[in-house]
Order: structure tokens, then C-alpha cells, then sequence
């Protein structure tokens, strides 16, 4: 891909969650993030358990450790560690400019922490269809041993009310890419099915796929999963099934 059309996704990945920078590229009426210089437990909402337990990635252990219901003894320098956290995270999604060993690290720290998840999928879906819309900001490898800023525009929607999922690639004029299915929630583990794919190249009109998924079964651990460790109003922290970490920041759905 040529450096200009490069330039150009960037921009319209940045221009997505920040409609107010950047005023050469056409704003897509986003929802920015807010910079503040110090983050409270009020603002962001977290709610500490009371015990603190190991974080793992594989199926078993997500039933049995990652679920528990036990609540872990409250620590206030784990809460003040979570804040700084997420700070890091909000100033990566907003500048993309923050290295990725502190991005790492601040992910550890939030796996670890075991924030309440009580709240976390009224928060991620809305209470009402269509949802509400997450870009997809950095991912990494399993166990945390690298990671990097996604380059392409990578946009998840999430509704709570129906129970529906949409995951999309967009490319700005060029086209897009989309994923649409069904979804389920337990506890901190949000599974899903897609049931067809959506292809738009240019201004032609959309090929829509049947990927023939179309059952009333529920969608399970046994289907792909994302866990859940964080989610506020702005950015959003999640493991995937292989055991790879990403982070979201929330935006407005993305139209070509």
C-alpha cells in the first residue's frame, strides 16, 4: 500500500474516536475522549474486589479463577495503580504517541486488578439497539510480550438490548469489511457467532454473505470470547479466546 493511502487510513482511524483534530479530513461525528490530568475512582467508576486472585487465559481457569465471585481485599495503591492505568491508555488512544512498553504495562496492571465487572456490558452495549461503538486502539501478544497500535480502521459494535455483535474493517473511501452476529454475556466473558459477512467496495453497493450460523443456540465459551477486565466510558480492556489483549477507545459507528 502506498504511503499516501497509508496517511490517509490513519487519519480516518484518528478522525473516528477525535473529530475535532486534524480539520483537513471530514469529521465523522465522534465521540472524543476527555483529557484530564488526574483520574478518581468516581470518575472512572472502578469498584475494586476484595481478594486478589491469578489472572489466566485458558478456558478452564475462565470458569473456575477469572469468574469467581469471590470478593478481594481493597488496596488502595491497586486502585491509584488502576487509575494511572487507564490514564495511560485514554493519552494512548487520543495521541497514539505513548510507547508500547508503558501500554503493556498498563495492561498488566489492569488484568490484575480484578475490577468489578458488574457494570461493564450495560456499558459496553447501552441500553438501547443499536449499541454503542468501540475503535480498536492497540493489541498484544499473549502474555503481554509485545504489542503494537492497530494500523487499520477496526471498529466493534456491541448492543446489549438485542444481544448482537458487529465487527468491522473500514478503509475509508476504498470500502469496508463487516462481521455481523449474535452474542452472550456471563459475568466478564462476552462470546459470539458471527452469522454473515457484509463486503462495500467504493460506492457500489454492499454484497451481503450468509456464513449459515443462523441457530437459537447461545453462544458459549466453546464459540470465540473476549474477557473483559475493564470498561468506562471511553476505553474498554478485553482478552481474546487465543489470549491476546487489546483496548478500545469508544466512538461513534463508522460511515463511509
Amino acid at each position: 500500500m502506498a504511503m499516501s493511502s497509508i496517511h490517509t487510513l490513519y487519519a480516518f482511524s484518528f478522525r473516528l474516536c477525535f473529530p475535532n483534530s486534524s480539520p483537513q479530513f471530514k469529521p465523522l461525528n465522534a465521540i472524543p475522549l476527555r483529557r484530564t490530568k488526574h483520574y478518581n475512582n468516581n470518575n472512572n467508576n472502578v469498584k475494586f474486589p476484595r481478594e486478589r486472585t491469578r489472572t489466566r487465559a485458558t478456558l478452564d481457569d475462565v470458569e473456575t479463577d477469572q469468574l469467581s465471585s469471590i470478593p478481594l481485599v481493597e488496596n488502595e495503591k491497586a486502585k491509584k495503580d488502576v487509575e494511572e492505568s487507564v490514564k495511560v491508555l485514554k493519552d494512548a488512544a487520543k495521541t497514539r504517541k505513548v510507547a508500547a512498553e508503558e501500554i503493556l504495562s498498563a495492561l498488566s496492571i489492569i488484568e490484575k486488578a480484578k475490577v468489578d465487572p458488574s457494570a461493564f456490558f450495560e456499558t459496553l452495549g447501552g441500553k438501547e439497539s443499536p449499541g454503542r461503538t468501540w475503535m480498536l486502539i492497540f493489541t498484544a501478544e499473549k502474555q503481554l510480550k509485545g504489542g503494537r497500535y492497530f494500523p487499520l480502521t477496526a471498529v466493534q459494535r456491541f448492543d446489549a438490548a438485542a444481544k448482537r455483535i458487529e465487527n468491522g474493517i473500514y478503509l475509508g473511501p476504498i470500502g469496508q469489511l463487516t462481521f455481523e452476529g449474535r452474542l452472550s454475556w456471563k459475568k466478564r466473558i462476552l462470546a459470539f457467532v458471527f452469522e454473515n459477512i457484509r463486503i462495500k467496495v467504493g460506492p457500489l453497493q454492499p454484497l451481503e454473505i450468509s456464513l449459515g450460523k443462523k441457530e437459537d443456540k447461545e453462544p458459549s465459551t466453546k464459540d470465540p470470547f473476549f474477557i473483559w477486565f475493564y470498561v468506562d466510558e471511553e476505553i474498554a480492556v478485553a482478552r481474546g479466546r487465543s489470549g491476546g489483549t487489546a483496548f478500545w477507545c469508544r466512538c461513534r459507528r463508522a460511515n463511509n
